[in-house]
């Protein structure tokens, strides 16, 4: 009996051979395939600019920095997400703060931004858990009024879009976003091994990014401030060598082995999201209306636009006389994989003790915690491994199905 994990990559001979041929090239990293990858992604979400970095985190980083981030200044997000859309304003010495989540969507909830909004709020971070879009135009009408800027974090779902007022739009390619952040970890809708991508039609945003990650090193000669030695020195002398430090950035860059996986996945991403959608579909006519289960739902018209990188199962472990752990041991047992997602970042002992923060915060992303449970969703998964994960959930639940 095979394992099903909650999440995993999907590589196929293409992928190697695209990784391959780098392998076999004069490039092994700062080399062609980062440009083409940043110039197809772009092309496929639909921005202006892609700037491409070694993880998502990065990414985020790098959405403080170009958006002059810091001391003195509130970054809000969501709860209910992976520790990165939260630290990355701590790393830029901003103060980072909660707002509760939508009831259906798990999301961002944008009354609660407002009620909740304080003077010094410079930054929303809008997380789309499981790749389900956040309420951008609702959230957007909160921060922009306010003059903050808005950074959605979309690492769970690259290649996925909503619906406003009857139009499509894609994720990274909206007005309600300044700058959109994905993520290529494995267990996502695509891959680069690790990898994540800056998208923005800001063109200062842009060249910031693309400056800070690398060093703040400058190669332009156009762009050079020339706070060098005396004009007329040796020192001073200009050639193709030439380069200036102007700020003082980071090494966020990616390698080109990464970038030709990532344009190798690129190009299967419609089938992959596809196939997440119809695995999603088997499990809600499933489990829909099982006793002490509830189903992930959608806010909105555009169930059919998401990319599905999580299933995520609310589960009343009480009325079924069982704790989580045992749930997920069970599972275990069958093959299948489960895992939680997330704990409340604000709940963390370093957020405790940093800002003082505590249970009672964010009542409804609490609520999800305690009862959420992620289930195995991946493209590669068999017919018979959705069966078999359906089968075990029902008999869990108390009701077999077929």
């Amino acid at each position: 009996m095979n394992f099903l994990p909650y999440g995993r990559q999907n590589l196929d001979e293409d992928d190697i051979g695209a990784v391959v041929e780098v392998l076999r090239s004069d490039f092994l990293t700062s080399g062609p395939q980062v440009e083409a990858f940043e110039r197809e992604f772009a092309a496929m979400v639909g921005a202006k600019h892609a700037i491409v970095v070694c993880n998502a985190t990065a990414a985020l980083h790098l959405a403080m920095l170009v958006g002059r981030i810091g001391k003195g200044h509130r970054v809000v997000t969501s709860p209910n997400t992976f520790l990165a859309s939260a630290n990355c304003a701590a790393f830029v010495g901003a103060v980072p703060d909660f707002a509760d989540i939508h009831s259906v969507s798990y999301n961002l909830d944008p009354g609660s931004l407002e009620a909740n909004w304080k003077s010094d709020t410079k930054v929303v971070v809008a997380v789309d858990y499981a790749g389900q879009p956040a309420d951008m135009p609702a959230i957007a009408e909160v921060a922009r009024k306010r003059g903050a800027l808005v950074v959605q974090d979309a690492c769970h779902g690259a290649g996925g879009a909503f619906i406003h007022n009857d139009k499509t739009w894609k994720l990274g390619a909206h007005p309600w976003a300044d700058i959109t952040i994905f993520s290529f970890h494995p267990v996502k809708t695509m891959t680069t091994g690790e990898g994540g991508m800056l998208v923005t039609d800001d063109e200062e945003y842009a060249r910031k990014a693309r400056l800070l990650r690398t060093h703040g090193m400058e190669r332009d000669q156009s762009r050079f401030v020339g706070l060098g030695a005396a004009p007329g020195s040796q020192l001073s002398e200009i050639g193709p060598w030439s380069y200036e430090m102007q700020e003082l950035g980071y090494n966020f860059r990616i390698t080109d082995l990464q970038c030709a996986l990532g344009r190798s996945q690129l190009r299967k991403l419609p089938r992959f999201i596809k196939r997440r959608q119809e695995i999603v579909a088997r499990y809600n006519a499933a489990f829909d209306g099982l006793p002490h289960i509830a189903i992930p739902r959608v806010q909105g018209k555009h169930a059919h636009l998401i990319s599905w990188h999580l299933y995520t199962l609310r589960l009343d472990f009480r009325s079924l006389g069982k704790t989580r752990a045992q749930v997920m041991t069970n599972l275990r047992e069958k093959g299948i994989g489960t895992q939680v997602l997330y704990i409340p970042v604000y709940l963390q002992p370093w957020y405790r003790l940093t800002y003082g923060y505590a249970p009672g915060k964010c009542p409804n992303a609490e609520s999800f915690y305690t009862e959420a449970l992620s289930i195995p969703l991946y493209p590669s998964m068999s017919d018979a491994d959705v069966c078999r994960v359906i089968d075990s959930v029902q008999e869990i639940a108390g009701k077999m199905g077929s």
